[in-house]
């Protein structure tokens, strides 16, 4: 009986087991099918929260309708419809009409981009008496010598395809209707090479990121076709730096085929100052150098528990079990820390942090409580408990966001630089290794025939000239459908 019943109790225990991971892949499954079929946006309704009444809601207050009035910096060209001479007289009694006022109204109009030869003409001079020596001008410093594209050629081909996301067999395709050829080899040619010459920019703006003392940081994955030692299929990443200065925000890309701990340490060798990312492990060891403050991201809190919400079984979306959802009870203590940051929006950051520490300290307090009663309740392997293990692993880093009020609650800022990229990818294939390494602005690749371009070597730190330093791999990267060239050592100032 006692080898029964010990039988009995571990397939019992095994049922168990099983019961409970059918129910961890059978909310996966909703929240996947939600993620391909529902709306991406991560908003939750008025009416789920107010249901226990513990976020404020900001009055909602509507645009006005009506079109806008165009700018007035526009040049303005006036265009003149005058009544013919027969009808400027009254019909009535014959008496010329006066006028009396006149009734206005605006289009935009748009003429399309000039394409120009410049020619360069240098007059040739010589003596005519001893027929020595030959005079001439020399020519005033071209960006690319002995090539047919100007700055200002160069400059819209750049922000054709790092800005507009315009891939370069796109710009060959353009510039052929007009009667151009400009092969993309040759187009991608030349976004290398302003890449070389905008880098010394590059490693000051890099220097001024640094020296600030506050940023932010994410990085994206994308494809590098024919990486050393990597399928095809596997990912690379970038990584982003974004500086929090109000006024004149740097951002810089850099390429890696890595997403491990070592790149954020080689990014941030040397920098002391708060920096904010997301949860991901890899920010761990440089979060731990002495110097720099490393805080937390509310907004991935809060897309944990919006994640577990949408999980949820349809029974469980009933008024009365939304009431008891742990998951929409953490995701009111965190749309109420917006709710108080939306009132101290345009707040001096001295002002936001008295702000802060009156109104949400109280907020973390509860918070905090709520999540110590809440994490031995909740079964592991479940959404809404994965949420509350991140929210008590990230708590001191979230915590910091009392302690100097010019740390948004979030890193929506640097994933706001990040869309580019992903809009981008959506066009199509990747750039090739060479392209991915070389500190260029764009690559003549193919995926066929890489270019071979030397590595640069890994950025140093510090406060060394442009001159005198390695180049330091700074990149924006772009998927192009058919165009496998990488982005420019594009820093930007926002």
């Amino acid at each position: 009986h006692s080898s029964s019943r010990q039988s009995v109790d571990a397939k019992s225990d095994r049922i168990d087991a099983q019961a409970a991971q059918i129910c961890q892949l059978e909310e996966y499954v909703r929240l996947l099918r939600y993620q391909r079929f529902g709306r991406t946006s991560e908003q939750t309704s008025r009416l789920q929260l107010g249901l226990f009444n513990e976020a404020e809601i900001a009055a909602h207050t509507r645009r006005p309708h009506g079109r806008r009035p165009l700018p007035s910096f526009l040049p303005r060209v006036e265009i003149l419809h005058e009544l013919p001479a027969a009808e400027k007289a009254c019909a009535t009694d014959g008496t010329t009409l006066v006028r009396i006022g006149e009734e206005v109204c605006e289009q935009l109009e748009i003429i399309p981009a000039t394409i120009r030869v410049l020619r360069h003409v240098r007059p040739k001079y010589a003596c005519p008496g001893c027929h020595t020596g030959i005079h001439i001008a020399p020519l005033p410093p071209q960006p690319i010598p002995k090539s047919l594209a100007s700055q200002a050629l160069l400059a819209h081909v750049a922000v054709a395809k790092y800005v507009d996301g315009l891939p370069l067999y796109r710009q060959e395709s353009i510039l052929g209707r007009i009667g151009i050829e400009l092969p993309r080899a040759t187009l991608g040619h030349w976004m290398v090479r302003a890449g070389e010459l905008v880098q010394p920019l590059v490693n000051l703006l890099r220097d001024d990121l640094l020296a600030g003392g506050l940023v932010q940081c994410d990085e994206t994955p994308f494809q590098v076709l024919k990486e050393p030692g990597k399928a095809a299929t596997s990912l690379s990443y970038l990584w982003v730096q974004r500086s929090l200065a109000r006024d004149a925000p740097v951002v810089l890309y850099d390429y890696d085929p890595s997403r491990s701990g070592r790149v954020p340490e080689r990014l941030f060798e040397g920098y002391a100052g708060v920096l904010q990312t997301d949860g991901y492990e890899g920010y761990t060891a440089v979060g731990q150098r002495p110097g720099i403050v490393h805080v937390g991201c509310w907004a991935h809190a809060r897309r944990k528990f919006d994640e577990a919400l949408k999980g949820m079984r349809a029974a469980e979306r009933k008024a009365t079990s939304r009431k008891e959802s742990v998951a929409l009870q953490g995701l009111g203590f965190v749309q109420k820390l917006y709710a108080n940051e939306r009132t101290a929006k345009d707040a001096m950051p001295e002002e936001r942090t008295r702000l802060r520490d009156e109104r949400s300290r109280p907020v973390l307090d509860a918070l905090r409580r709520w999540l110590d009663d809440a994490l031995p309740r909740v079964a592991p392997q479940t959404l809404t408990r994965k949420a509350l293990s991140y929210l008590d692993h990230q708590w001191p880093k979230l915590a910091r966001i009392l302690d100097d009020g010019r740390i948004p609650l979030d890193t929506n800022l640097v994933e706001n630089a990040i869309r580019p990229f992903v809009v981008a990818a959506r066009t199509g294939s990747s750039p090739t290794p060479s392209a991915a390494q070389t500190p260029a602005p764009a690559s003549t690749a193919s995926s066929r025939r890489p270019r071979p371009t030397p590595s640069s070597p890994a950025p140093t730190s510090g406060s060394s000239s442009p001159r005198s330093r390695a180049p330091k791999r700074s990149w924006t990267s772009k998927r192009c459908s058919r165009d496998s060239s990488i982005a420019p050592a594009c820093t930007t100032r926002a």
